[in-house]
């Protein structure tokens, strides 16, 4: 699944910096995860690095956007393929 950020979100900036597919940017009110982008780590760490920093605890998992860890694996690979 890709994560979602909620409207608890106090815009405290320390989420985006930590994602490593910028998949999290600063929305209209609240910082917002792009779930094309958003990979809940894999391939990079073995936690999502925006839930481990969140003071606010604003980071669930997105049930719009269901994926196994094998179709995160797989997204993993075609973007870090984009950007070689």
């Amino acid at each position: 699944m890709a994560l979602l950020i909620t409207d608890e979100c106090i815009n405290c900036d320390v989420c985006e910096p930590e994602c490593p597919n910028n998949a999290i940017s600063q929305g209209e009110e609240i910082y917002v995860i792009d779930p094309a982008l958003c990979t809940e780590c894999v391939g990079h760490y073995d936690e999502p690095q925006c839930q481990q920093v969140c003071p606010v605890d604003c980071i669930p998992l997105d049930p719009s956007f269901v994926e196994s860890k094998e179709q995160l694996q797989d997204k993993y690979n075609r973007i870090m393929a984009v950007h070689a």
